[in-house]
C-alpha cells in the first residue's frame, strides 16, 4: 500500500524553497524535476537510486498530487526521508482507475521487492484439487502451477498435506481414479486402491461409466460445498439398500457416509455459516507481524499458513493486512469473502480492486458477532502463538550468530553465511552446492547447486572447489561494487588445503572482504572436535557442548546433505540417459528396439553397419546414420571416396 506522510494534504506543494537538509535537497530535487511531467491522473510511480535500484513503489488516484507530497521533506517520517535522499530518479505508469494502479502496484511490488515497501515473501504456489474433464473416467488429483485447460479446481490448499489429506478422504469416498490416463489404459487387473475400497476400478470396467459419471457428479455436489444435501440422500439410499436386503451396497454406502463424516471433523476450523471464504488475521508485536490465514471452502477448512511481511516497525497493523492482501492475492484469485480482525484503510478500494482480480463481487468484512467472529478470534490466536515462536527463535538464532561474530571476530552480526561442499563419486557426476544460513534459519531459496564442467581429475575436490569459487563469485557489477547477496562469511567443508585453495580464488578475483572458516573433523573424523581454520588465528577447536560449535556443525551437515542429495539426483539422471539419446533421428520408439535387439547401447555403438540394418525397425538410412554416429572416421572416409570418384 501506498505510504502517506502524515497530515499531508494532496494540494500541490508549495512553491516556496522548503528547508530541506543538505544530505535530501539532492532528492527532493529529482522529485520536482519528475513532477514537471508527471500528470494528475491515476497510476504508478517508482522512485530509482542512484544504481537503478526500485526504492519504492506507489499508487495514486494523482500521481502529481501524491508525489508532490514527498517534496515537503520536514513533515515525512525519518524513514520516507532516506528514501527520498535516495532517489535519483522517478517512473510512473498511468492506470484508467485507481483500483486499476493498486492491482499494478502489487503486481510491481513482488516482482521488483523495493527495500521501502511492505513485502510479502511468499513465492510459493499452492496445491489445487483437480477433476480432469477430457477423459470418459475423470480422474481426481492434485495440481500445483499452471492450470490445465479442461479441468475443474477447487482450492486453493495451504499446502501438500493439506490436499493430500483431503484427496484421500474423497477417494475413499467417492471411489474415483487418482492414477494418469496412461496408467488407466494399461491395467489388465485392478490395483490396490481397489482392494482397500479407495477406487471403483474404471480400468477394467468394474464399473459402469453410468455409474461412475454418478459418483463424479456426487463429488463436485461436494466439494462445491452442497454436502447436506448429498448426505440426507445416501442415507436414504443405505436405510432403502438394507429393507431390501442389499446389504453389500448398503455398506458400502456406509463407508462413503462415514468417509464425509471424517472429512468434515479433520480440521480444527469448520464453520457452518462460511461457505466459501478467506479468514486473515494478523498480530503485531516487537515492530514485526504475522499474518494468519485460513482457506474456507465448501465450508471446509483447507488449512491454513502463517506469513510474515517484512515491513518498518512503525507499520500498523491494518496498512500492513492492506498491503499484503492486494500482494497475496496478485496470482491466485480471491474468494467472494474475507473475514479480517481490522478495519482497513481505503476498504472499498481493495474490494475494488479484489473484485477486479475475482471477476466477482467480492466482499471484507471484519465480524462482530457470532460464529464469524469465534472464528477469527481463533485465527487470531494462532497469529499470535505463530509469532511469539518466530520471536523466540529469532532471539536464540541472534544468540548464535553473536557467538559466531566472536569466535572470527566479524565486525558485527553476520546476516547472510554462505556454507560449500562437493559429491561425487571417483569423478563421476560431480557436484558443488552452496547453503545459506542468517537469522532466520536456512535460506532454502537461497541454495544454488553447481554441476561441474571441468576438466577436473578425478578426486580433485580443491579443483573443483576453484570452480565454485569462480562461478559464484566471477561476475562483479561494472561499477566494481559489492554485490548485496554475497556472504558476511564463507564456511568451507574441508581443512586448510580447502581453505587456501578458496582464499587464492578469490584474491585472483580481487574479491576482499569475505572472512573465509574452513571446518574439518581432523585426522580420526571425530565429530564434535572439528578444527577451524581462518586468516587471522592459528587453527583452533571449540569446546564439545558450545552452542556455536553445534550451529556451525549444522550449517556444515546441511551442505553435505544438500550436496549428496544433488549428486544421487545428477548420478540418477546419468544412469536413466544413453548414447543413443545423442544420435540424431532416433527417437524413444527406435531407441527401445535397439535396446531390446542388441542388449545395450554398448553393444550398438559396437554393432556393424549390416547388423544394424537387420535390426527390426531400422531402415538403411537409420543404420547408417547411426553407424556415421559412433564411427566418424568412417563417414569422413566415405565422403573422400565419393569425392574422389
Amino acid at each position: 500500500m501506498t505510504d502517506l506522510p502524515p497530515h499531508s494534504s494532496d494540494r500541490p506543494a508549495d512553491q516556496g524553497e522548503p528547508l530541506v537538509p543538505a544530505e535530501k535537497k539532492q532528492g527532493v530535487e529529482a522529485i520536482r524535476e519528475a513532477l514537471k511531467t508527471i500528470p494528475y491522473s491515476p497510476g504508478v510511480y517508482r522512485m530509482l537510486s542512484e544504481k537503478g535500484e526500485v526504492l519504492y513503489v506507489g499508487k495514486a488516484l494523482s500521481l502529481k498530487k501524491r508525489v508532490s507530497s514527498y517534496t515537503r521533506i520536514n513533515q515525512l517520517p525519518e524513514r520516507l526521508r532516506r528514501m527520498v535522499s535516495m532517489t535519483v530518479s522517478m517512473e510512473i505508469v498511468i492506470t484508467r482507475t485507481e483500483a486499476d494502479a493498486l492491482l499494478l502496484e502489487a503486481n510491481y511490488i513482488k516482482r521488483m521487492k523495493p527495500r521501502f515497501n511492505i513485502l510479502l515473501r511468499d513465492d510459493k504456489s499452492y496445491p489445487w484439487l483437480m477433476l480432469t474433464e477430457s477423459h470418459e473416467f475423470p480422474q481426481i488429483t492434485k495440481q500445483r502451477g499452471k492450470p490445465v485447460k479442461g479441468a475443474t479446481y477447487w482450492g486453493p490448499f495451504a499446502n501438500a498435506w493439506a490436499v493430500n489429506q483431503t484427496l484421500n478422504l474423497v477417494q475413499r469416498s467417492f471411489l474415483l481414479r487418482s492414477c494418469s490416463d496412461a496408467v488407466l489404459n494399461s491395467r489388465t487387473r485392478p490395483c490396490l486402491l481397489y482392494q482397500i475400497k479407495r477406487c471403483s476400478a474404471p480400468c477394467v470396467d468394474r464399473i459402469s461409466r453410468e455409474d461412475y459419471a454418478e459418483l463424479v457428479s456426487e463429488a463436485r455436489q461436494f466439494l462445491s460445498g452442497h454436502s447436506t444435501e448429498l448426505q440426507q440422500r445416501l442415507v436414504a439410499e443405505m436405510e432403502q439398500a438394507s429393507q431390501e436386503m442389499n446389504y453389500e451396497r448398503a455398506a458400502s454406502i456406509r463407508d462413503r457416509i462415514r468417509g464425509f463424516a471424517s472429512i468434515q471433523g479433520s480440521s480444527t476450523i469448520n464453520p457452518t455459516s462460511i461457505n466459501d471464504a478467506d479468514i486473515m488475521t494478523i498480530w503485531q508485536e516487537a515492530g514485526q507481524s504475522c499474518i494468519q490465514v485460513f482457506f474456507i471452502r465448501g465450508s471446509r477448512n483447507n488449512g491454513n499458513r502463517a506469513f510474515y511481511p517484512a515491513h518498518a516497525e512503525e507499520e500498523t497493523a491494518a496498512d500492513v493486512l492492506s498491503a499484503f492482501m492486494i500482494q497475496f492475492y496478485d496470482n491466485k484469485p480471491p474468494p467472494p469473502s474475507i473475514l479480517v480482525n481490522c478495519e482497513l484503510p481505503e476498504l472499498k478500494l481493495v474490494e475494488e480492486a479484489l473484485s477486479i482480480r475475482r471477476g466477482q463481487k467480492v466482499e471484507i468484512l471484519r465480524p462482530q458477532r457470532g460464529e464469524k467472529k469465534d472464528v477469527i478470534e481463533h485465527a487470531a490466536l494462532n497469529a499470535r502463538e505463530a509469532l511469539e515462536r518466530k520471536l523466540a527463535e529469532n532471539t536464540g538464532q541472534r544468540k548464535l550468530l553473536e557467538g559466531v561474530a566472536e569466535v572470527f571476530g566479524l565486525p558485527e552480526i553476520p546476516q547472510r553465511i554462505e556454507t560449500y561442499d562437493n559429491s561425487h563419486i571417483m569423478g563421476q557426476a560431480p557436484y558443488g552446492v552452496m547453503v545459506v544460513g542468517g537469522p532466520e534459519g536456512f535460506n532454502k531459496r537461497a541454495y544454488r547447486k553447481y554441476a561441474i564442467k571441468g576438466p577436473v581429475t578425478p578426486g580433485d575436490d580443491f579443483g573443483m572447489m576453484r570452480e565454485v569459487m569462480e562461478r559464484r563469485f566471477g561476475h562483479r557489477p561494472e561499477n566494481g561494487g559489492r554485490p548485496e547477496d554475497w556472504p558476511d562469511l564463507l564456511l568451507i567443508d574441508g581443512g586448510l588445503g580447502q581453505f587456501n585453495a578458496v582464499r587464492a580464488v578469490l584474491a585472483d578475483l580481487g574479491v576482499t572482504g569475505i572472512p573465509i572458516v574452513a571446518i574439518a573433523k581432523g585426522p580420526d573424523r571425530d565429530a564434535g572436535r572439528e578444527w577451524f581454520f581462518t586468516e587471522t588465528k592459528p587453527p583452533f577447536q571449540l569446546p564439545p557442548r558450545d552452542p556455536v560449535l553445534y550451529y556451525l556443525q549444522r550449517l556444515r551437515d546441511e551442505a553435505h546433505r544438500f550436496a549428496i542429495t544433488t549428486h544421487r539426483a545428477g548420478r540418477s539422471k546419468g544412469l536413466r540417459s544413453s548414447e543413443l539419446d545423442h544420435v540424431p533421428g532416433i527417437g524413444a520408439a527406435r531407441k527401445k528396439a535397439l535396446l531390446n535387439h542388441f542388449g545395450s547401447a554398448k553393444s550398438v555403438r559396437q554393432a556393424s553397419l549390416e547388423e544394424l540394418e537387420n535390426a527390426p525397425g531400422i531402415s538403411s538410412s537409420t543404420a547408417t546414420a547411426i553407424y556415421g554416429h559412433f564411427h566418424p572416421e568412417w563417414v569422413q572416409k566415405t565422403s573422400a571416396d565419393n569425392r574422389s570418384h
